[in-house]
């Protein structure tokens, strides 16, 4: 059974991007165009990993993160954090890490896998 992904980016070819990229190395992708979708989309699906754009409109991302349960999530940032800012957010216990945009694929590839393995 492969392992599902939640996509969750305001931005069109951000989706179709990723979504392309985790298909072809075998990963489910389900994706979401914002916060309060992934939490609709969360009544139905189980992901393994949520990557989610950390600057979106409608409900505060941080919001968001905090009515998930169980769900390791990953935050997508075109916008440098510093490591304070990182250390600050990483309190919110199922936030697992970072991946800043623009990605390299290989290098977003090996970090999805590196996260999902992580316990």
């Amino acid at each position: 059974m492969p392992k599902t992904i939640i996509v969750v980016d305001d931005e069109p070819d951000n989706r179709k991007t990723l979504k392309t990229v985790l298909e072809k190395e075998g990963f489910r992708v389900v994706t979401a165009v914002d916060g309060d979708d992934c939490l609709e989309k969360l009544k139905k699906e189980k992901p393994d990993l949520i990557l989610m754009d950390i600057m979106m409109p409608g409900t505060p991302v941080r919001e968001v993160v905090k009515q998930i349960k169980g769900t390791k999530i990953v935050y997508i940032s075109v916008v440098r954090t510093s490591e304070g800012e990182q250390l600050e957010l990483m309190k919110q216990k199922n936030l697992i890490g970072f991946i800043q945009k623009p990605f390299d694929i290989d290098n977003l590839v090996k970090q999805v896998k590196g996260y999902l393995a992580s316990k």
